[in-house]
């Protein structure tokens, strides 16, 4: 059992990458994905993928990991369960009022987000739990089984259960639970106490009812594709990525779904910035450009930024995740002219059918379709031609595009390019110059089908000096899964004085949190040598209302780690905010701990230098339209698999693998790394 596999599922492509812990090879396939039943692209992709290597078996596989936009999907097409809530008497609406502020404060036609539990299926029992953790009114027991009576009648599939102040005291939650479980046989069971034990009531309130909404629809999925995997020999427990970038068992994922929204593109990022720290490049903004979406993330250091939460569709998920913005822009976005003339792309996609005109079924316009009328992409087939391309399909719908705009066919697909990508350095100005990161100081890190085709021009808009494309771009994610850990996150919301006489009260709850690691490391069958651990308290000056995260030393909680802990919360504090406040209060809010288990992971070989020359790769030419060069000029065509490190090109130059294809534009200089990484040294860059 020397095999381990990754399987990234988009709109578009299923990514699958083998890696052949024998022999060091990495193996990739890339196969249209099956929007009504995402298992079987993935299940028959899995099998062609083996067969690709030597006819190898599922019982050959010693690892299973998988990330999933299921649950992702489920939210944002309201495609979830139907959902009852059950809380504390008089917060039956909270769900709906929400936070006393407008984000659209000028936007006279905003529209609330739509609540995943109707307001009938919503109800209230009596019992209270005071500020403090004491018990004012004990629960209705009698009320709960009222309201699970009612729920069944209802016909609710699953039950958010979120109480005032379960943070501190989650024995109301813990019973109802309970006479749910009897009531309601086979219902999704959510508890806020457990889903996320902190305070702020209508975030903990929100982020249960997404997990209730979701959990049948990511159990099922789940389930069935395990079961399909088993029946076709696996003996592995499958694993699915996390939304902090680690993994957990399908099965704890099932249970907890809402720790799943971001499965998908979180672990390109975490296998992004393994290799780039590898290869020398510890600061890095990740761009991931797919058929429906581009993600992109910021590295420091070789660690991803890590948030407590984000808001889908206006509605708060609090759930330890990657630092990780969404923008409507890929190879499937549409382009449209709008009523005042103007040209747009996205956010509205072909996605996998039709798929863009080039494809052969769809008709509107596409990037991708931009992109084959320029010769960017192979005008004939992609995929290693196992993907005809219909270029005169391509031309069709990019002019229909171009006459309701006045311009010519080629201006039109410069047009559809220029516009996504002002959209995507948009989105990264979100996650670096509103932050106060200059992302001139960082490399740009494509990947995705799409990632590498527009780096060049995107690094361009931002002034970026430098590119990096990993070996395989296109299925970065997927073999991300191979190179992630397995994690999992806990916290304690105890607001108090964070000062040296508090370091026994702190030191009580960290021990606390360590004893529900120790038992997730058992549970999960991780090694002592293979774990570890990573605590940061949330601190704030009393009477602010939000608060920071700083990291806590290992070791036990004395004064001299209070101090120190101060320290570097009054210096994060000067670089958020350009001052401190010495002498003031500081309170302590949220503890974290972070657990994690080590697992093998997929090794890149390194290669020697080979010399600069790269002429043993170039395949040909093709024109490819260049407007700085005048229009259609001739262009070198490599092959990547074929460039060796220390070869070196200049744009304009094309660059082709099964996955992915990379452009160069003049004044681009490329060097392939020992790593085998793509190293692009951007002409004109500022």
């Amino acid at each position: 059992m020397t095999l381990r596999i990754g399987v990234d599922t988009g709109g578009t492509f299923t990514d699958i990458v083998v890696y052949d812990e024998a022999t060091g090879a990495v193996h990739v396939r890339k196969v249209s994905s099956t929007p009504a039943d995402p298992g079987l692209a993935i299940v028959e992709g899995v099998e062609d993928a083996l067969k690709q290597i030597g006819g190898r078996g599922m019982g050959e596989v010693s690892y299973f990991a998988h990330g999933t936009t299921v649950g992702t999907n489920a939210l944002l097409t309201h495609r979830g369960a139907r959902t009852g809530v059950i809380t504390t008497r008089g917060f039956r609406d909270l769900l709906e009022l929400g936070r006393g502020r407008r984000p659209d404060l000028y936007d006279l036609q905003a529209d609330k987000a739509v609540p995943f539990a109707t307001r009938d299926l919503r109800l209230e029992v009596t019992e209270r739990v005071r500020h403090d953790g004491r018990v004012e009114i004990a629960l209705d027991e009698q009320e709960v089984r009222a309201a699970a009576k009612t729920l069944r009648e209802h016909e609710v599939e699953a039950v958010a259960v979120c109480f005032l102040y379960s943070f501190l005291r989650p024995e109301h939650e813990q019973r109802a639970g309970e006479i749910l479980a009897e009531e309601l046989p086979g219902a999704h069971i959510s508890l806020s106490s457990r889903v996320l034990p902190e305070f702020r009531e209508f975030e903990r309130l929100s982020t249960v009812v997404t997990n209730a909404y979701v959990g049948p629809v990511v159990a099922r999925y789940l389930e069935r594709l395990r079961g399909r995997l088993v029946e076709r020999g696996l003996t592995a427990v499958p694993h699915v990525t996390q939304s902090n970038g680690g993994i957990l068992p399908f099965q704890a994922a099932e249970a907890m779904p809402v720790r799943v929204v971001l499965s998908g593109p979180s672990t390109g990022v975490v296998g992004a910035a393994g290799i780039c720290a590898d290869a020398g490049h510890p600061d890095i903004i990740t761009f991931d450009m797919g058929g429906t979406s581009s993600d992109i993330s910021l590295v420091q250091n070789g660690v991803p930024k890590v948030t407590t939460g984000m808001e889908l569709d206006g509605r708060p998920i609090r759930t330890p995740m990657l630092d990780i913005h969404t923008v409507g822009a890929g190879g499937g976005s549409l382009a449209h002219v709008d009523a005042g003339g103007h040209l747009k792309v996205g956010p509205a996609s072909a996605g996998a059918d039709p798929g863009p005109a080039c494809y052969g079924k769809g008709s509107e316009a596409t990037v991708t379709d931009a992109n084959v009328v320029l010769h960017t992409l192979n005008p004939t087939h992609l995929l290693d031609g196992r993907m005809p391309i219909d270029e005169q399909a391509a031309r069709a719908a990019v002019g229909r595009v171009a006459e309701r705009v006045g311009l010519g066919v080629e201006e039109a697909a410069e047009g559809i390019l220029r516009v996504v990508t002002a959209n995507m350095a948009r989105a990264i100005r979100v996650i670096s110059v509103q932050r106060g990161y200059d992302p001139r100081d960082y490399t740009l890190v494509p990947f995705g089908g799409a990632g590498p085709l527009h780096a060049s021009r995107l690094a361009r808009e931002l002034g970026m000096r430098t590119v990096l494309v990993p070996p395989t771009p296109g299925a970065q994610s997927a073999l991300g899964l191979l190179m992630t850990d397995v994690r999992a996150d806990f916290s304690r919301t105890r607001i108090q004085p964070f000062r040296e006489d508090s370091a026994r009260r702190l030191g009580a709850l960290y021990e606390e949190l360590d004893g529900e690691a120790r038992d997730w490391f058992e549970q999960e069958g991780v090694e002592a040598a293979e774990r570890s651990v990573l605590r940061t308290a949330e601190l704030r000056y009393a009477g602010q209302n939000y608060e920071i995260p700083v990291p806590v030393p290992d070791g036990p909680i004395t004064e001299e780690t209070v101090l120190a802990v101060l320290t570097a919360f009054a210096a994060e504090h000067r670089r958020l905010y350009g001052y401190d406040a010495p002498g003031d209060p500081v309170e302590a809010v949220t503890l974290r701990l972070q657990a994690t288990g080590s697992v093998p992971r997929a090794e890149l070989p390194r290669e020697e230098a080979a010399g600069p020359d790269a002429t043993a790769s170039r395949t040909g030419t093709r024109t490819m339209h260049v407007p700085e060069l005048g229009g259609y000029v001739e262009v070198p065509v490599h092959r990547r698999e074929a460039m060796r490190p220390g070869n070196r090109l200049e744009g304009p130059a094309v660059i082709e693998q099964m996955d992915t294809t990379t452009v160069l534009l003049p004044g681009d200089r490329l060097t392939v790394d020992a790593h085998s990484n793509l190293v692009i040294a951007i002409g004109g860059a500022q």
